[in-house]
């Protein structure tokens, strides 16, 4: 005679035999269950080699930012214009003066948003954070277009103070506005405002720019988020700020991980939330200001990368925020191809195909939250 008694939900079931003159006699017939310490150990080792193979993306990404475009470079051309470079060479001269420029460049601002754009969901406890829909980018934007107008500022090394003053103050006032009423603040609530705000400081680009053509041509490609011609002598006054605060972010996942759980919650742990959240700002601030200097406006990468990212990592933000840097870097330079070849030999801005694939994203994750509550 057997009886089975199976085991709950990760256990393995035990078939107990019973049989005259033998006594009893336990087997089992399955695995043993695996130790949690183990499976924790699999788990950090499937996430090292996703971070792994992240950084060969950038790799591939990066040498096919090199190659393709309106016209065709080989793997060898690209090589020996980074290090054997031959000025007489016409193809070496695009690679080493347009593409290798427009490369580094997509790689920070798209690993510099993306985290950014983790850093206010988490701090916010709104999945639609983002810096264009919040109207951190607008903010950042409409000073540089002032700065411009007003002061005649055409390199980002000078106008980068405005695009940091813009985006404090657009974002405080989109948090003063969404903070509005008895409520408090709210994750709709905030995003409503974003649109309100960015569409006030938008109205007033639009009408700086409509009243001097001059420096209308001075951005209306900047406008449109681009990383084309972008040489390297003017974004290396604005790496440090961008680079740095990107890096720096990584470092504060634990904390996130506590303010994701509720600022109650957060100070019952003993977390000091205002500190915390000055400190997010500001590095959310600075990021998105020196983005913008850089490279303009890009939407929805800080949106779409977070949220693709936790559906592989989960909530951890110890692991969303590096994947969300390597893979954000990934994304956009992704992008800033996809534009190249999708208008041969004319080339789209990288900030309309962002839009063009974030758009629908936001409208997938709002219909989402619509349904679940």
């Amino acid at each position: 005679m057997s009886r089975n008694y199976p085991g709950g939900r990760g256990k393995s079931a035990c078939v107990i035999w019973v049989g005259a003159g033998r006594g009893g006699v336990v087997t089992a017939d399955t695995a043993l269950p695996a130790h949690p310490a183990r499976r924790d150990g699999w788990r950090r080792a499937a996430r090292s080699l996703g971070l792994l193979a992240g950084i060969v993306a950038i790799g591939i990404v990066s040498v096919l930012s090199l190659r393709f475009g309106s016209i065709g470079i080989t793997n060898r051309e690209a090589w020996d214009a980074i290090f054997n470079y031959d000025s007489a060479s016409y193809n070496q001269t695009v690679v080493r003066s347009l593409r290798l420029p427009r490369t580094v460049v997509a790689l920070a601002v798209g690993a510099g948003l993306a985290v950014a754009g983790a850093t206010m969901q988490a701090v916010t406890r709104n999945p639609l954070a983002d810096s264009s829909i919040l109207g951190v980018s607008s903010g950042a934007s409409f000073a540089i277009i002032t700065a411009i107008y007003y002061l005649g500022l055409s390199a980002p090394s000078q106008y980068i103070w405005f695009a940091f003053a813009g985006a404090l103050g657009s974002s405080l006032l989109v948090f003063l506005i969404g903070s509005a009423g008895r409520e408090g603040a709210s994750p709709v609530k905030l995003a409503l405002a974003g649109v309100v705000v960015s569409s006030l400081l938008g109205a007033w680009s639009s009408a700086l720019l409509l009243l001097d053509q001059q420096t209308f041509n001075v951005v209306r490609f900047w406008l449109a988020g681009s990383v084309a011609g972008r040489p390297l002598d003017s974004f290396w006054p604005v790496a440090p700020f961008l680079v740095g605060g990107a890096l720096a972010s990584i470092f504060i996942g634990h904390q996130l991980n506590v303010m994701s759980m509720g600022e109650d919650t957060a100070r019952s742990l003993g977390m000091h939330t205002g500190r915390t959240r000055v400190l997010c700002s500001a590095l959310v601030v600075l990021i998105t200001g020196a983005a913008v200097a850089a490279a303009g406006p890009i939407g929805f990468v800080g949106l779409a990368v977070p949220h693709m990212v936790r559906g592989v990592v989960g909530p951890d933000y110890r692991w969303v925020l590096p994947y969300s840097l390597i893979y954000g870097a990934t994304f956009l330079v992704l992008a800033d191809i996809a534009g190249r070849l999708a208008a041969r030999p004319a080339e789209l801005e990288v900030g309309i195909v962002t839009a063009l694939v974030g758009a629908p994203f936001l409208i997938s994750l709002a219909r989402r939250r619509v349904v679940e509550h």
